[in-house]
């Protein structure tokens, strides 16, 4: 039988954007690179961004806040008090707050342990000042709150590939990319328009690691995110808010580079990929409908836009919110003072290739001691118990769902969970609130992956998590 109404996937609520800028000093401690020969940046490829986006149901209700940095990480530690000060702030209780990083490789390196290294001195008072930023943009958003219609729309972008690739030669696995492994090219954007059909923002979500820019680039930068964000806006004339989707094992083909061209490149193709995504969407609030042929030389069926019939506006204004628990246990781990041990072997290396300047058996070294000091880090996170409280947050937006996690979960994720619901636009942002590491599938564990190293959870976590929020998304009747 035919189909007589082409579908917008919609919903609708009150919601509400605002943004500040939290870039740093040009000289900020930049070190996020093992094999990065700096300490210190040297200047500003392009700003760095808080955005905030404040939810409610058509009918009020609590406020949601969810908050996209334009930074790598924080530990777990700094990431706590970060949520308690924005909670505190915006008044906005801590279930109902969700902060996500871009995950850009090139911001400030916000550690603490690392305030004595040059550019360290920037590091505390960043983040004194990181709060009032984020409260600043959650207010903004708080004062344009209103009614919206959120239409969302899915585009295709070629940007992320595979990045597990193995050297036959060597007979280790390597990061980066792989041209025989699965990629995602999903890119699902969300339209918010007041209900006079005003366009009030754009929201893009893709998964590809940031990783252009790499060990050789000096500036302070957001990577492709900010080549994506300005080619939309000025497109657009609008905010655009930018949600990293699951990518523990996606990056770009062209990457690990010093080169910012290549980065507002990369952007470029993401930015244009959501601007077709944008270019598909009908007006706000309305849907094709079949209405008569018309005789020419041939015989011409005729669709028109048309308002949502009152059906279709019960179901585009279902708000929903859920924050779930999910008990994970951490797998084995090297002890303190095993990382301890390790780190002092490596310095004692270093100093032996600076006194015979190898420059490459240096750089060697540090990028060991980072990873030591960032195992350390990791291991200064993990509660007592030997296990792991994992809260994600879901959204029913209408006919939408928007998920965050945290930690990098493989795009098996998302892939997963939108195999499984193939009529709901998924929107899935990673590395939310408290940080977990790389989830990797059972089936990658113990395979010798870089992210295997440096992953706490114990194999068939992310098996779990699916399950659970998939189970969630079945109780709202969305299966």
């Amino acid at each position: 039988m035919s189909q007589d109404v082409i579908r917008t996937l919609a919903g609708r609520c009150r919601l509400g954007i605002g943004c500040a800028d939290i870039t740093p000093p040009p000289d900020a401690y930049h070190r996020n690179w093992g094999a990065a020969l700096h300490d210190a940046a040297e200047g500003i490829h392009r700003p760095l961004r808080a955005t905030a986006m404040l939810l409610q149901g058509l009918e009020d209700g609590p406020e949601q806040l969810l908050v996209a940095l334009d930074l790598g990480w924080l530990r777990a530690r700094e990431m706590e008090r970060l949520l308690e000060q924005v909670s505190a702030g915006t008044g906005v209780a801590l279930e109902r707050l969700s902060v996500v990083f871009s995950h850009t490789h090139s911001a400030v390196n916000l550690d603490l342990s690392r305030i004595d290294e040059p550019g360290g001195d920037h590091i505390t008072p960043f983040l004194e000042r990181l709060p009032g930023d984020i409260v600043e943009a959650a207010e903004k958003a708080r004062s344009a709150v209103r009614p919206v219609d959120l239409t969302f729309a899915r585009g295709c972008c070629g940007l992320a590939m595979h990045r597990d690739y193995r050297d036959e030669e060597r007979q280790v696995f390597v990061c980066g990319p792989n041209p025989g492994g699965p990629a995602d090219d999903a890119v699902w954007v969300m339209r918010a328009a007041d209900l006079s059909g005003e366009t009030l923002a754009y929201l893009v979500n893709y998964a590809c690691h940031p990783t252009t820019l790499a060990w050789e680039n000096r500036l302070i930068s957001p990577d492709y995110i900010g080549g994506m964000r300005e080619l939309v806006e000025e497109t657009t004339g609008v905010p655009c808010m930018y949600l990293l989707g699951a990518s523990g094992d996606l990056g770009p083909r062209d990457g690990f580079t010093g080169d910012t061209v290549v980065a507002d490149r990369n952007g470029r193709r993401l930015g244009y990929a959501a601007l077709e995504a944008i270019e598909s969407m009908p007006q706000p609030g309305t849907e094709m409908r079949y209405v008569e042929p018309v005789i020419s030389g041939a015989t011409l069926g005729i669709w028109e836009h048309r308002p949502f019939a009152p059906e279709r506006l019960e179901a585009v204004q279902i708000f929903r919110f859920a924050q779930l628990q999910i008990d994970l246990p951490f797998k084995e781990m090297k002890s303190r003072e095993e990382l301890e041990a390790d780190l002092e072997m490596w310095r004692e290396k270093e100093d032996a290739a600076r006194r015979e300047e190898h420059t490459l058996d240096v750089r060697d070294c540090r990028a060991r001691i980072e990873r030591v000091r960032r195992a350390l880090g990791r291991l200064e996170g993990l509660p007592p118990s030997g296990r792991a409280t994992y809260c994600p947050q879901l959204w029913q937006l209408g006919e939408g769902v928007l998920v965050a996690v945290g930690g990098e979960p493989y795009n098996l994720f998302q892939r997963a969970l939108r195999e499984g619901f193939p009529d709901v636009p998924i929107l899935i942002a990673e590395l939310s609130n408290r940080p977990h590491s790389y989830i990797l599938p059972v089936d990658q564990c113990g395979r010798g992956h870089y992210q295997d190293e440096i992953s706490t959870l114990a194999p068939g976590s992310l098996e779990l998590i699916i399950d659970v929020i998939g189970a969630q998304l079945r109780e709202w009747g969305l299966g």
